[in-house]
């Protein structure tokens, strides 16, 4: 781990992550994180049961003895054969797990080899990695067994180059920095201070919440996020509305546990109207 990362995340993390099962076969792991060391989104890991009884994790969390007991107590497995970094900031913790499970793919956006380099992070093989490209289709394919369970997107067009997937048979949409739903209640209960406290947490939670019209997350994805390549963005987004999901764990605030995808629409909606435009 680079040695600025340490200041973002819990220092004991065994003491304050969250483990529970959504459902048979997804384990999600909620622990506090603070963005740029100041502002409460927590963070999020899930670990998916394939068909084939080998896992899945998706922005993988501190890899405590509490997650691997529970991954075999309540998953019945520990076999991990993909860990993906669901963008270009969701990899702080991908050195143990790729230590304790050397032979799964590495799966994460095309910067993220050279970004951490750059950083000083632990080298990952060259040959482990499974890099989403854009304007490759094709790098979106990972074997039969992973695709034949997930829908998969590649939003290039946001800055930090979101990796978007689909658990079909849950109907579960797992997504890093796409789509917020603060504040982080659950992420935030085990440290016995409110995830709503301080200027800096109810500004972005107030900004980035799905309640209502959500017409503050609307605006901040609109006029700042998707700013630098809105087609891009507008196409990216109306393939994933045209996914079958019905939860959605995002890795910042709370999971929503049904009605996922009219909320996404909703959050989405003046990027899926300019879509069918052609903008």
């Amino acid at each position: 781990m680079a040695s600025g990362a340490a200041k973002l995340i819990p220092s004991d993390p065994e003491k304050v992550m969250v483990i529970r099962r959504v459902n048979p076969n997804i384990l999600i792991c909620s622990t506090p994180f603070l963005r740029f060391g100041r502002i409460k989104v927590g963070g999020r890991g899930t670990i998916v049961k394939l068909k084939d009884n080998s896992l899945a994790v998706f922005s993988p969390t501190a890899l405590t003895a509490s997650v691997k007991q529970q991954m075999q107590e309540q998953l019945q497995s520990t076999d991990v054969k993909y860990i993906t970094a669901l963008d270009g900031e969701h990899h702080i913790f991908l050195e143990s797990w790729h230590k304790e499970w050397p032979n799964a793919t590495i799966i994460g956006p095309e910067t993220l080899p050279d970004y951490r380099d750059k950083q000083g992070y632990f080298k990952i093989p060259q040959e482990k990695w499974k890099l989403f490209k854009k304007g490759d289709e094709s790098s979106l394919s990972i074997d039969s067994t992973f695709d034949a369970e997930f829908d998969r997107e590649y939003n290039h067009a946001h800055g930090n180059k979101e990796l978007v997937f689909n658990h079909k048979p849950s109907r579960t949409l797992i997504e890093a920095d796409l789509l917020f739903n603060l504040p982080a209640t659950e992420q935030f209960s085990k440290t016995g201070v409110s995830a709503t406290t301080g200027f800096l947490a109810r500004l972005f939670g107030g900004i980035n919440s799905t309640h209502g019209d959500a017409t503050w997350q609307k605006r901040f994805i609109w006029y700042a996020i998707s700013a630098g390549d809105r087609k891009g963005y507008n196409e990216s987004v109306n393939k994933v509305s045209k996914w079958d999901f019905d939860r959605i764990i995002p890795c910042h605030g709370d999971v929503i546990e049904s009605g996922g995808k009219g909320i996404f629409d909703k959050v989405m909606a003046w990027h899926l109207e300019a879509a069918k435009k052609g903008n």
